[in-house]
């Protein structure tokens, strides 16, 4: 069994837990929190140098990092990636998108909020520039959503989970999800499916 290393509050490792969840992967989940340190001492640096979760161990020992890059590799062949080569990029390119310009943004600023030693980051100027920054992330994905159900193509797909993990708690960020309808409906379609779970299920 694949053991998932994830601090269940995160996004990103709630993308990972969504994947395998709709894959029917079972994880073996050890609970960590990345605001302790424990993700900075030597026995976790040994499994992932660069210290974040989440992390997996997969069942021959060998350690992968990085909530994207993990969804492929569980995803691997499955329903999760298109199998015709440009759908398959176009999935990518949600994924780099939202690495790059989404969760920079929509997740940095809902952790100034509720994680409280965060908090002095939290200027004005801050909170306004990253505002801004995940309107534009959101306009984006609206401009997709509001002629078609899902991102990265005709599917359900990996690029719907890593960008779903962020958006359905931007209102804790102080997001106003009211201009962006077509988001809205493509939330509330992610959260029907079968074998949907929670953030912290």
């Amino acid at each position: 069994m694949i053991t998932l290393y994830d601090m269940p509050a995160s996004g990103n490792s709630y993308k990972v837990r969504l994947a395998a969840a709709h894959l029917g992967v079972p994880l073996k989940r050890v609970t960590m929190s990345a605001r302790d340190g424990s993700t900075r001492q030597a026995a976790f640096l040994a499994k992932n140098p660069i210290g974040k979760l989440p992390t997996v161990e997969l069942e021959d020992g060998r350690f992968l990092a990085e909530s994207n890059a993990i969804m492929l590799y569980l995803a691997e062949g499955g329903p999760l990636v298109p199998a015709d080569r440009y759908e398959r990029a176009k999935v990518y390119e949600w994924l780099f998108f939202e690495q790059y310009s989404h969760e920079p943004a929509l997740a940095v600023r809902r952790a100034l909020f509720i994680y409280e030693e965060r908090a002095h980051l939290a200027t004005p100027e801050r909170l306004a520039q990253l505002l801004e920054a995940g309107n534009r992330a959101l306009d984006v994905m609206e401009a997709r959503l509001v002629g078609a159900d899902w991102l990265g193509g005709n599917a359900f797909s990996v690029a719907d989970i890593a960008l779903y993990a962020y958006t359905h708690t931007a209102e804790e960020g102080g997001y106003d999800l009211a201009s962006f309808p077509g988001v809205r409906r493509w939330l509330a379609r992610v959260a029907a499916l079968p074998g949907h779970i929670g953030l912290m299920d």
